[in-house]
């Protein structure tokens, strides 16, 4: 399990000045890093990310700053090692695809909707040289976006799940999934999702801890013939959740 020297997984702030030197500038006469600062958190990350899974990663100026210990708690939760994988909405980072197959052993393909998270994906698999096979999702989920009769061991997502948007948050496309609570997107991924899987193969899901949007996917899941498991995790201050839903 990648850890820092002290057995946690995560990286001393004078270690990420090591990595990235500019983060110093960023850093008050306590030694505290200023996470406020958009700029900050990137080099941060990047810090993590390389010392921690051995990844270099380059942030969309305006992407969501994906924090890397999360997702691979994430990952964690489902991947045992060598499973055919599919992400669906990898972003700009494609880290989590990435940390499937550098660190998973999994063969890995990723989808992405928006032009430039495109880009910046296909430059993060190349710059890490990577196998990820990255599709162009032009608006779909999974149907009409992977080729029929395909079969995966997981598909997997962080998915939008705002409601509506969230005055500069996130880019819109990146966090509103519709629906009451945000579930819109997550419904129609474990809907499209069953034709998709191998048997005994399942969906995972990561989201926030929000308990009417897991409530919603998971009330349609068992609608749906799926098996839930929901397992709430930390990352950091923050609580998340990996919902597993088990193809009937």
């Amino acid at each position: 399990m990648p850890a820092w020297k002290d057995g946690r997984l995560g990286l001393p702030v004078g270690e990420a000045v090591k990595i990235f030197p500019e983060l110093e500038k960023y850093i008050d006469e306590r030694g505290r890093l200023d996470f406020s600062n958009r700029e900050a958190r990137i080099l941060y990350n990047r810090a993590i990310a390389k010392a921690l899974f051995g990844l270099d990663i380059e942030y969309h100026p305006r992407g969501l700053v994906t924090t890397p210990v999360s997702r691979y708690i994430f990952l964690k939760t489902f991947l045992r090692g060598g499973e055919k994988v599919l992400e669906i909405g990898t972003g700009h980072t494609a880290m989590m695809a990435l940390m499937a197959e550098k660190l998973f052993n999994c063969d890995v393909t990723a989808t992405e909707l928006d032009e430039e998270f495109f880009e910046y994906a296909r430059r993060n698999i190349e710059k890490n040289k990577a196998k990820v096979k990255l599709i162009k999702s032009n608006g779909g989920i999974v149907r009409g976006v992977v080729s029929e009769g395909e079969k995966f061991d997981v598909i997997f997502s962080a998915p939008p799940y705002y409601e509506a948007p969230t005055r500069g948050v996130l880019m819109e496309r990146e966090g509103v999934g519709g629906g009451r609570y945000g579930e819109g997107f997550s419904v129609r991924l474990i809907e499209e999702a069953v034709d998709y899987l191998h048997p005994k193969g399942k969906v995972a899901l990561f989201l926030p801890d929000k308990e009417p949007l897991i409530d919603a996917i998971a009330e349609k899941g068992k609608e749906l013939g799926y098996s839930i498991r929901d397992i709430r995790f930390k990352a950091g201050t923050r609580w998340r959740h990996s919902l597993l839903l088990h193809k009937p």
